[in-house]
Formats: C-alpha cells, structure tokens, sequence
C-alpha cells in the first residue's frame, strides 16, 4: 500500500482525490480527521505531500514508485497542471565546495554537475570560508520556478513524520514534552528494531498518537533506510572531496497547479466540505486570504448549503472584484509578469503599473521599455520612451501586448498563447504555451512559433491535448485580430 502523509492548502483535495483513487493517507492533520468519516492510521509514510512556500503547487518527496504513482492521479487533475523531477531532490546527499562565503546568513555551494546549494552558517561548527568542502544532504529543496537555491545542511538523516534518525544526535529524544514524550522515550527500549551505532533517534509529534505496533513499524522502517543509505555511501571517500552527488535515497516531484487544476481541486473538496468557488485560487495569491476564505465557508456552511453531489458549497462564480479590492491588484500596484516555461523554469518580464482594472478580471498594465533591438516577431526596433501596453483578464488563455512609441504610435501587437491567467495581489502568472499571434503595424496577422510548440510536445514538456488547446487558442485569435 503507498502511504501518503499531506500537509497545506491543498491537504482536503489531495486527501480525497487519494483516498478515492486507493492510496492510503496516514498521520492526517487534526482538521484533516475532523473532516472525513475514515480512520486514517498512524503509520510511516512512503511518501510525504507539501505545499510550495510560495503555495503555487507541492513537493511530492519519497519512495520513487510511491512518488510516481502519487503524481499519476494528482498531475491528471487538470489540463494545466505540470510535473517536474527535482534536479536536487530531497535527502540526496553530495560532497560540497563553498563557492561565496560573503555576507549574510550562508555561503553558496556548489554540489557538482552544476547545481548549487545553500549552506547556513549557524549549521556548521566553526567558520566557512571559500574552498572548504562538506559532505552535506539536502533538507529543504526547491522548486524549478523558485530563484532560492536549496538548503543543504552538514549531516545526515532518514525520517517518515514519526521518527527520524540523525547523524548528529544521540540517545532516544521526542520532540513532544510531558507524560507523552517520557513514554515514547521508554516504549523504545521495547522493539524489536535497534537505533543503528552512531545515530540518535528522535520522536516527532506525529508519533503522539502511534501505539506500539506503529513505534516499531517506523523505527524498524528507518533503520532500513538508514541501511540503505549507508550502502549508497560505501563507496565514496571517508572526507569530503570534489563535489559530486553520492547519494539519491529519495525522489523528488515538483507539481504545478494551474488556475483550472485549482478550480478542479475545488470540485474535489466540496464533496468533502464547504467550499467556496475559487477556494485554492484565492488562498493561493495571499496568506492572509486563507483566514477570510476559511470564515466565508464555515459561515456558509452553518447555513447548510450544499452542492449536488451531496458536498456543502457556495453556489457563486469566483469572487475575483471581491478578492482584488481586498488582497491587490488594485489601480497603480506594480505588478510583476511572471512568465513561466513548461520546463519549470519562471522568467520575469518585469513590473509595470496597474493603469486600469474592472470587475470582470481585467486589467491594464504599462511597462516603459528601454531602447535596443526589437521586439519578438514584429521585427520593429525597440525605442527609449516606448511603452508596452498589456492586458490581462483572469482565466483568459492568452493576453496581448501593445507596442508604442513615444508619441503613442502604435508598433504592433504580440498576443501571448498560455495556461490561464491568474492575477495575484504582486504578479500575473501562467504557463507559456510557445505559439503566438502578431499583428504588424500595416495590419497583417500571423501565427508564430508553431514549430517550437510542436518541439515541446515530442520532447513531452507539453501534453498532445494541451498542445491542441494551444493551437485552437491561436487560431481563434488569428481570426478576431484580423477582421
């Protein structure tokens, strides 16, 4: 059975899209268990599920086929969802040289084959300096559309939510206090599983609720990823040498919710509880927002409203004037374009100012531009004092881009082909598509960069039926522009 422990905003979705499809949800958070009828085990998990910091998407970290099979029933969930295998992924271990120990709290390290990692100084005794070398495990990755680099710390350690064994502890600990704690510590001495020489173990707090059976199926299941682990490693130098990756004990998922897998994971909750139209949507453009979507929903579901297939809902569209009056973007933010690749990758088209914004999601954005070269497929030279005009309409799968000069001539359109648009309260962000549509300045349209698409598919970055979309979007736009 795979195992999955989840956490975040998407913990109610994911849950229920799992449990639905077979998988085993174990160490459920309290508002988890609250919610569902099930009982959910206290048992180590093969695989563990979090949300992004940026709550864009999730990490998806653990046993590969667990991890696999996880991402075949949650990368399906919409036509605008994307899965990325970590180039760096979590508890993988590396010989590391520091590249810049400058100022701040870390020094940059590189982990070989050109990846870099982030070593904090208060994790290593004694002073950091350029050239010193670590053999150092990944704690805490990132995703491909994020510019931090990964935190890399000096030791190593195995973990599954109940138990983790470290390199740098000693004796039998619990990260609990009080009567609880003092029992773990003293049910240890009872299983059959022994701590491995040199490791400490430690109790998490999802051991609090774990009875003996559980205690010994966690520890015994660490021990053997401790094993493993340390087989992995036999081979490599006793002292940290050229960096280089050692050792891969886990595989890492990056996935990428889109505003319609958002709304699609929306459906999935309702069946569970209240759930307000846009729920994910909004609760990923804001921390703030998830306390204000959480009270809307529990006062509508006080109300004991309820959707057809039995689930509590709010019968609306997605609030999107309501959300943007609260949270941003409001007239004269700036607003950043975040212009994502179906790589991972996220480029930034730079910030512009929010010159006009109406209820039904749309909104103008200026840009001045800077003189030199021209613009993408208008073969129209690039001025200072140009200004790029931009408008943008949420859940719109393409946005265009007026060109003009100084005096306001116009030097053409350039119509974006992309997943959906969402206007968060600092970005607008989407998934670009590769084909686009320009009209010149004597008028004439055409279809662009078919061929890169094409490319995209038959390397698998982009999905034959998102593809098709693309291509359809394209084509209906190439016919309004030109009438």
């Amino acid at each position: 059975m795979t195992t999955v422990r989840v956490r975040g905003i998407y913990a109610t979705a994911v849950t229920q899209r799992l449990t639905e499809n077979g998988l085993d949800v174990v160490q459920a958070s309290e508002p988890i268990r609250e919610r569902f009828d099930d009982a959910f085990a206290t048992a180590p998990a093969l695989v563990s599920i979090e949300t992004t910091r940026d709550r864009q998407g999730l990490e998806v970290s653990g046993e590969s086929d667990a991890v696999a099979a996880v991402v075949d029933e949650l990368g399906s969930i919409a036509i605008d969802a994307f899965a990325w295998d970590a180039d760096v992924p979590r508890g993988a271990v590396y010989d590391a040289e520091v590249l810049d120990a400058g100022g701040g709290g870390g020094a940059v390290v590189d982990l070989g084959g050109g990846r870099r990692g982030y070593l904090k100084y208060d994790d290593v005794n004694g002073y950091v300096d350029g050239g010193n070398r670590y053999r150092v495990q990944v704690r805490e990755p990132t995703p491909p559309w994020d510019d931090d680099r990964p935190r890399v710390v000096p030791t190593l350690d195995v973990g599954d939510g109940l138990c983790t064994l470290s390199r740098d502890r000693s004796g039998v600990s619990a990260a609990l206090r009080g009567e609880r704690a003092d029992e773990l510590v003293g049910m240890t001495d009872l299983l059959s599983a022994d701590v491995p020489d040199g490791w400490g173990l430690r109790w998490q707090h999802g051991a609090a609720d774990a009875d003996l059976e559980a205690m010994g199926d966690a520890l015994g299941r660490a021990v053997d990823r401790v094993r493993s682990l340390e087989a992995e490693l036999d081979g490599a130098p006793d002292e940290p040498d050229d960096p280089a990756e050692l050792a891969t004990p886990q595989r890492t998922v990056w996935l990428w919710f889109g505003r319609e897998s958002r709304f699609a994971l929306d459906r999935v909750r309702r069946a569970v509880e209240t759930t307000m139209a846009g729920h994910h949507r909004t609760k990923a453009a804001d921390r703030a927002a998830s306390a204000a979507v959480d009270f809307a929903e529990a006062i509508c579901g006080s109300a004991g409203t309820e959707s057809a297939d039995g689930g509590a809902t709010v019968d609306a569209d997605f609030p999107f004037d309501a959300v943007a009056r609260q949270f941003g973007p409001a007239r004269g933010d700036r607003l950043e374009i975040d212009h994502g690749k179906p790589d991972g990758r996220l480029i930034s088209l730079g910030r512009g100012e929010v010159t006009a914004r109406d209820a039904d999601g749309s909104m103008t954005v200026e840009r001045s531009m800077r003189g030199g070269g021209t613009y993408d497929a208008l073969d129209v030279p690039k001025e200072d004092g140009d200004v790029a005009v931009t408008k943008f309409r949420e859940g719109r799968w393409w946005y265009p881009t007026t060109y003009k000069s100084a005096d306001g001539a116009a030097k053409g359109t350039y119509v974006n082909v992309c997943t959906p648009v969402e206007l968060f309260p600092d970005c607008a962000r989407y998934v670009d598509l590769y084909v686009d549509v320009i009209k010149r300045p004597d008028g004439s349209v055409a279809i662009v960069d078919e061929d890169e698409l094409e490319d995209a598919v038959a390397d698998g970055l982009v999905a034959e039926d998102l593809a098709e979309k693309a291509t359809t979007v394209a084509a209906a736009v190439k016919r309004a522009l030109s009438k």
